[in-house]
């Protein structure tokens, strides 16, 4: 059967959802599956699995490195283009000359993304939530979900916690501790600030805060020296993409356990199986895809480097892929 006859068989099953097209490739879905027809074949992934890595890669405008969706399809951040792509990093695909890819300016993937998100995600289903938190995004079309894919990050306005900051998240401002962090320590640190200093000195429960996060593996910007980011996200179950690096990235297991897959980041040749508990730091070389399991919400803190040239000059082999020779 031809992919023009595949295509049609899909649309033609009156589900309720649209085909979503850019370039070469365009992407249909039925009850179950998500299926991206490419010129000379068609990959098919799990509707969940699809959403949720979509989502990430919508709200992360594209992150750094690779999203990968799978071991055949996903895209790569070039900071104002974006390659997608269909069997780029799978051997399989690239020894046999199989693989797709094209590039497309950021904005535009970025709304045929988005516009997918609003047609295929039906309500009750949040792609950012843990599963357990939320419904199921099979079968027929059925309403949708604009808030919970349009959410806006959490953003303080100064010092989480000071007088004027309203991106305190706090029970009493409608961010309940997570189900999963009850054992964290909510108490708040004690400051005894000299006279006349009372309002310019401040602590905050870090654990507490990151605790009440609604969505998982989502790192958001907690601080920023510089190009220097610390990242902190709560994560549960698994990560939905698997994230191939452009650069250094270091972890910071704060609370309870993270396992990570780690494959070769051109051909996803397993390379190490790293488990990562409550004070663990590892750092993720340049040259690795990783993804990761926790099986209770856990607290991970990512720090980052933010500088535009270091993509290049790990790929020119200026820098050596790790951080350390030992």
């Amino acid at each position: 059967m031809s992919t023009v006859a595949n295509q049609q068989g899909l649309t033609d099953k009156g589900l309720g959802y649209k085909a979503h097209s850019i370039g070469g490739f365009r992407f249909e879905r039925d009850e179950y599956f998500a299926h991206i027809f490419y010129p000379g074949g068609r990959h098919i992934m799990p509707v969940d699995a699809f959403l949720r890595a979509l989502m990430r890669d919508v709200a992360w405008g594209f992150f750094y490195g690779t999203v990968n969706f799978d071991n055949v399809f996903g895209t790569v951040n070039h900071y104002g283009t974006v390659e997608m792509f269909i069997g780029l990093f799978n051997e399989a695909y690239r020894s046999t000359n199989r693989h797709h890819v094209e590039t497309f300016e950021s904005k535009d993937l970025k709304k045929v993304f988005e516009q997918m998100l609003q047609d295929w995600v039906n309500e009750g289903f949040d792609p950012f939530a843990a599963p357990d938190e939320t419904g199921a995004p099979f079968g027929a079309k059925k309403g949708n979900n604009t808030k919970a894919i349009q959410r806006q990050r959490m953003v303080a306005d100064r010092m989480v916690g000071l007088p004027g900051d309203l991106g305190y998240r706090t029970d009493q401002n409608g961010y309940p501790l997570n189900r999963q962090f009850q054992d964290i320590p909510t108490d708040q640190p004690e400051v005894h600030a000299e006279p006349g200093f009372e309002k310019d000195v401040h602590a905050y429960n870090f654990f507490n805060y990151v605790a009440r996060s609604d969505v998982t593996w989502n790192p958001s910007v907690v601080s920023c020296v510089k190009d220097s980011q610390f990242c902190a996200t709560t994560e549960e179950h698994i990560l939905p993409i698997t994230h191939g690096n452009d650069r250094v990235e270091w972890f910071i297991q704060a609370t309870d356990e993270i396992i990570w897959d780690i494959d070769d980041r051109a051909t996803g040749k397993p390379r190490a199986k790293v488990v990562m508990k409550a004070g663990d730091v590892a750092a993720m070389p340049a040259d690795i895809r990783h993804r990761g399991y926790s099986p209770k919400r856990s607290i991970l803190i990512v720090w980052e480097n933010n500088d535009g040239t270091l993509p290049q000059k790990y790929a020119s082999g200026q820098l050596k892929p790790y951080p350390v020779e030992f």
